[in-house]
C-alpha cells in the first residue's frame, strides 16, 4: 500500500518537486501491479490519493514566499487520512482510494478539462498556497536537518481551526453506487466552478 496524493495526477505550481515525486510513486505502483499480475501473485497493491493534510510541514519548511505557506485548501486532519490508510491496508483489492472532495474534483477535472485546470491554477494556484493568518516561516526549516530533532512538536499543523475531521469520500469509496453519484456531482460542480472562475 502506498500513500499518494491528488498531485500524483495533477501537478500544481510551487510544488514541482513534490508533484514529481508523487507521479513517480504512481508509475512505480502501476508497474509493480502489472508485474504481480503477470506472475499470478496473490499480492495486491493499492494507493491512497490524499488531499491537503494538516501536518507540520507548512510550519517549518524553508520558503521564500512572502506569506505563510499552506497546501491548497480544503485541508483535512491527519485522522481522516489515517482512517483512509487503514481502510486501504485492510482492503487492498481496489486500485485506489480517493480521500476528500478536493481530490475527487481535481482528478476528475484533470481527466476531462486539463487545459482549463492549467489556466485555473496559473491564475489562482499561487495565491491559494499562501495565507496571512500566520507570520511567514523563516530560517532553514527542515531542509538540511530535522526541525524537530530536539523535541516532538506533535503531528498536527497550524490549521486545526479549519481542517476537516472526516472525508465523506472515504465513505463513498466503500459504496460504489454512492461513489458514482458523488463523482458525477463533483465533476459537474468542479467544471462549473472552473468556468465561473476563468470568466471572472
Amino acid at each position: 500500500m502506498q500513500v499518494g496524493s491528488a498531485l500524483a495526477y495533477r501537478g500544481v505550481p510551487l510544488q514541482s518537486a513534490y508533484s514529481g515525486a508523487k507521479h513517480a510513486i504512481q508509475g512505480f505502483i502501476e508497474s509493480v501491479r502489472c508485474e504481480l499480475l503477470h506472475e499470478k501473485s496473490g499480492v495486491r497493491v493499492t494507493m491512497v490519493q490524499m488531499p491537503a493534510v494538516n501536518t507540520p510541514q507548512f510550519t517549518w519548511l524553508r520558503t521564500h514566499l512572502p506569506r505563510h505557506a499552506q497546501s491548497v485548501p480544503p485541508i483535512y486532519q491527519l485522522e481522516a487520512a489515517a482512517r483512509a490508510v487503514l481502510r486501504a491496508a485492510d482492503h487492498p483489492q481496489r486500485r485506489e482510494y480517493w480521500v476528500g472532495a478536493s481530490t475527487v474534483a481535481t482528478l476528475l477535472a484533470n481527466s476531462v478539462v486539463p487545459g482549463l485546470l492549467d489556466r485555473y491554477l496559473a491564475r489562482g494556484g499561487f495565491e491559494a498556497q499562501q495565507t496571512d493568518a500566520f507570520p511567514p516561516t523563516t530560517g532553514h526549516g527542515n531542509l538540511f536537518e530535522p526541525a524537530d530533532e530536539k523535541g516532538d512538536y506533535g503531528t498536527h499543523g497550524v490549521f486545526d481551526d479549519r481542517a476537516h475531521a472526516s472525508s465523506p469520500q472515504l465513505w463513498a469509496s466503500r459504496h460504489y453506487v454512492g461513489q458514482a453519484v458523488a463523482a458525477a456531482g463533483f465533476a459537474g460542480a468542479g467544471y462549473a466552478v472552473l468556468r465561473r472562475c476563468l470568466r471572472s
